[in-house]
Order: C-alpha cells, then sequence, then structure tokens
C-alpha cells in the first residue's frame, strides 16, 4: 500500500529516484518492482532499514524487480548526496516527525534536479485531530508526530523555497477509522473492534475488492488521512523566501503553540 500517485510522478526508465524517510520501505519496494528506475531508500533507523532489505530481498531473488533498489542510513537535513542528483523526492509521512522540517525541505530541494517532482505526503489535519483529541499517547510517543500541518500551510511552505505546486490528493480514508479506534482504546489491541477492523483493512489491501475501493475512492476527498501534494523543481530557481509556519496543534493548544508514523501497517 502506497499514499503518493504513480500517474502524478510519471517515472521514466533510468530516472533516479529518492525515497526519503522510507521506513520499512513501502514506497522503495513497490517501485522498485513496477517501474525500471534507480531507487534509494533512506531513513534514520538502521533497524526499519533492515526491515526493508528483508521485504525487497524475495523480490530481487525471484527477478520481479524492475529497477534497482538501495536503502542507507541517513540524515534527512545533512543527506549524502551530491546537489541535483535525483529526478523524483518522494517524502511521505515523514515531516510530522521533525522539528525542523524547513530544513529536511531544503536538503531535499538541494538534491533535486531542475525540473524534478517532489511529493510530500502527511497526515490529513481532520483525521490526525481526532487522533489527538481522543489520546495523548498517540502523538507523545518517542518519534512521534510532534505538529499537525495544515494543508495551505505546508504548501506555502514548500512553495516559498522555489517549488511549484501541481496537484494534490488525500489517500487511505478507510484508515482514518482504524486510528480513531486505536487512539480511543489506546494500548488495548486485544479490543474485538480493533481486531476486526483491523482485519477488515489487511483483507481489503490483500484482496482490493471492488465494494471497498470505491468506497474509499468516494471517502478520501473527505476522511482521507493522509494529504499528498506535488511539486516541481523549476529550471532556473529563483532565491527562496523565508517563511516561518508555525506547528498547527488541535484548537486547545493554539496558545502554547511551539512548532521518522513510524511506519506500522496498517497506515
Amino acid at each position: 500500500m502506497i499514499t503518493v500517485d504513480p500517474k502524478l510522478l510519471d517515472l521514466k526508465p533510468g530516472q533516479r529516484v529518492l525515497d526519503l524517510g522510507c521506513g520499512e520501505g513501502r514506497h522503495a519496494i513497490h517501485f522498485s518492482i513496477t517501474d525500471q528506475v534507480e531507487i534509494f531508500g533512506v531513513d534514520l533507523s538502521a533497524q526499519d532499514l533492515a526491515t526493508a532489505a528483508e521485504r525487497a530481498q524475495p523480490f530481487a531473488e525471484s527477478g520481479q524487480q524492475a529497477g534497482s533498489l538501495q536503502f542507507c542510513v541517513g540524515n534527512a537535513l545533512q543527506l549524502p548526496f551530491p546537489a541535483d542528483h535525483f529526478d523524483v523526492v518522494i517524502c511521505s509521512e515523514v515531516l510530522e516527525h521533525i522539528d525542523d522540517y524547513q530544513g529536511v525541505l531544503q536538503e531535499i530541494l538541494r538534491v533535486l534536479k531542475p525540473c524534478g517532482l517532489f511529493s510530500a505526503t502527511v497526515p490529513a489535519f481532520f483525521p490526525e485531530w481526532v487522533c489527538w483529541k481522543l489520546s495523548d499517547a498517540y502523538h507523545q510517543v518517542e518519534g512521534g508526530h510532534i505538529r499537525i500541518f495544515r494543508e495551505k500551510s505546508l504548501r506555502k511552505a514548500i512553495e516559498a523555497l522555489g517549488f511549484q505546486y501541481f496537484a494534490r490528493h488525500k489517500a487511505h480514508a478507510l484508515h482514518a477509522p482504524f486510528w480513531w479506534l486505536k487512539c480511543l482504546f489506546w494500548g488495548q489491541d486485544d479490543k474485538a473492534i480493533v481486531r476486526q477492523y483491523h482485519r477488515l483493512l489487511v483483507w481489503d489491501m490483500m484482496e482490493r475488492p471492488l465494494l471497498t475501493r470505491t468506497l474509499e475512492a468516494v471517502l478520501n476527498p473527505i476522511l482521507g488521512k493522509s494529504i499528498a501534494l506535488y511539486f516541481v523543481k523549476p529550471a532556473a530557481e529563483r532565491k527562496a523566501t523565508p517563511v516561518q509556519v508555525m506547528s498547527e496543534r488541535p484548537a486547545q493548544d493554539a496558545a502554547a503553540e511551539q512548532a521518522v508514523v513510524r511506519e506500522e501497517s496498517p497506515v
């Protein structure tokens, strides 16, 4: 299950793709199978990368990989790549974990080639806000979410660096109620309703029946758990205008506002 839309990335054979904050490799592995591209998965967690490599191995051994795939430990604020190195950068469900997310955006701008594509996905505001309301533990765990983005604020921060916006969509609407249930019964995953909903999501991901695929497509614009934004790096960069975008917290925290989810399955 991936969050970005492959049609909007329009990958071409031989392109170099960075999956930044790849976690256990869901996007990197997917595109290594579907497209003849060079995929680099980077994450701060060596443990997650070991899991990603283990998951990718059967596809490589069976000859199912159309492209190449490499994983490496790296800091999103100091990427171990030269400037103008990648044709496409994916940063999915990462920025909400990082204090200096604007520094990460600067690094993405640096390593992306002129005319390259950048996709950023983060939890959508309303489903995430409900999670924060239902459970403090949800966002207070180590490595958890430290902010809730509003779509317009994130888009403004990215455009301020010179990126040109061209598309957006929401995804994973069926997963929003699951996370609300998890937050409502935090630490009680053995609750029948939580287990049964999880089974439904696993069935949906494995079988992809028309009923649930249609239902999610209808619900995504309203309840999509993730928002995905797409940008192009201009051929000639303009000087970035610094923009201070405050982190958006739930309403009761607004007065105190200061402003990688470790990937679980399902999202």
